[in-house]
């Protein structure tokens, strides 16, 4: 099947014929990220695997924007057993169980900011809101709804990945919070913007300054989690959700897009905050980069993800 992708972007592979009911098309952009068709559903699934942190380095930064430029490429549309079906969701999720993403590459931030590199935070933090920028105008793809599915622990720029999304599914178990404030940092990629349109500037800070770890269930009442499943049943509530809605999917997408606009974040508010945080991090202190590569030496263990934070 010809996908008319570089093959320097991605090797595509269709399901053989004879696996029992293929239901789409599979991906691979790099060994750290996956994607996957499901016609059924008309959701294009992305999947994480980063290595050696399950935290955002530079490489898997870059892998995320070769897959973005795949959506925005494809117009909307994917060729599955000689049929063109329409992309209506772009679902973010980890590959790793219990950890859907701890953010920021902590151990690159360390050596940055000891050798008082502007220009590498200012790099990294750019290439952080590049791809988070794309998925929260939903790859200026019409008619297009995104969707988070947060499956165990959602921290820092994790938390920001997620609430890039119009819609954030969760299951019980999981974790969110912005660890940032214990290194005397704060998240600077996305989430005062993304949490002020959502929750407003009360709970956003509050949120960001307290450091607490949050559950699913209290993400949810406050208004930043759409939707709870039982532990193991993130993607079968995300595909359910996607049925309940397919009858109003035309308006729902519009809804969406109207709300990006009424209460619009631009690239420019992003960048702006980005800058702050680089000028921010210059000034963290010997102690608080030694607490830094604890956390980093914690992330290492997130072989085993129970034992996250």
């Amino acid at each position: 099947m010809e996908m008319h992708i570089p093959a320097a972007i991605l090797e595509a592979r269709q399901h053989p014929p004879s696996a029992p009911i293929p239901r789409g098309i599979e991906f691979t952009f790099s060994p750290q990220l996956t994607a996957r068709f499901d016609k059924e559903t008309r959701a294009m699934w992305s999947h994480w695997a980063a290595e050696p942190r399950p935290c955002f380095n530079p490489t898997l930064l870059a892998d995320i924007r070769a897959y973005y430029e795949f959506l925005v490429q494809s117009d909307g549309r994917v060729e599955c057993q000689g049929e063109e079906h329409p992309i209506e969701y772009v679902v973010l999720a980890s590959a790793m169980p219990g950890v859907f993403n701890l953010g920021g590459d902590l151990e690159l931030f360390n050596q940055l900011i000891s050798s008082q590199d502007r220009a590498g935070l200012l790099r990294y933090g750019r290439a952080c809101i590049d791809v988070l920028y794309r998925n929260y105008v939903a790859h200026d793809l019409r008619g297009v709804t995104t969707v988070s599915l947060v499956q165990g622990e959602c921290l820092g720029g994790g938390f920001e990945a997620a609430l890039s999304s119009d819609v954030i599914v969760a299951e019980k178990g999981s974790r969110f919070g912005f660890p940032e404030i214990l290194f005397n940092m704060f998240p600077g990629m996305g989430a005062y913007s993304f949490l002020d349109r959502k929750v407003g500037q009360k709970n956003a800070e509050a949120l960001i300054a307290s450091g607490k770890i949050y559950t699913a269930e209290e993400m949810q009442a406050l208004g930043v989690v759409d939707a709870v499943a039982e532990e193991g049943q993130g993607e079968a509530e995300v595909a359910a959700l996607i049925r309940k809605r397919s009858r109003s999917h035309n308006g729902l997408a519009a809804l969406a897009a109207t709300r990006r606009r009424v209460h619009a974040i631009t690239f420019d508010e992003l960048l702006e905050v980005v800058h702050i945080w680089v000028d921010a991090a210059l000034r963290v202190k010997v102690r608080d980069l030694k607490l830094m590569q604890r956390l980093v030496s914690r992330q290492n263990v997130l072989n085993e993800p129970q034992q996250v934070h």
